[in-house]
């Protein structure tokens, strides 16, 4: 699984961070990550702490607030996602399909009114 940023990818100040190239195993991984290190200890999730994940050039960390906020930054190499308890279910709901099988589609995994999108997509396209 590899970690990337793409800065205005539209031309109307819109940035994805992605989360891809990867397969029904690892997308299991992920998922179950999220559902202990989050949502069961309650605490934050940070992917240049796991091997699976290719961090080399970003980093995104998981951590829990108030309200759902999506992805923020500083610098545009360290990424905070932070959301709800509510906001981290909903994510692992959109992840299961890829959970299910191998895939080609790809998700969003929150729809929060926010610049910065969280793009998971098994493929580099």
């Amino acid at each position: 699984m590899e970690l990337d940023y793409i800065e205005n990818v539209n031309g109307l100040g819109e940035n994805i961070v992605r989360l891809f190239d990867f397969n029904k195993a690892e997308a299991i991984l992920f998922r179950d990550l999220l559902k202990e290190i989050i949502i069961e200890k309650k605490q934050k999730l940070d992917l240049s702490q796991i091997d699976f994940i290719n961090t080399t050039n970003y980093n995104l960390i998981f951590g829990l607030f108030k309200s759902d906020e999506g992805i923020l930054t500083k610098d545009k190499e360290t990424f905070f996602c932070i959301l709800t308890i509510e906001g981290f279910i909903k994510m692992i709901n959109f992840l299961e399909p890829f959970c299910k099988k191998e895939s080609k589609g790809y998700t969003y995994l929150y729809d929060i009114d926010n610049p910065t999108d969280l793009l998971f997509s098994p493929c580099a396209s």
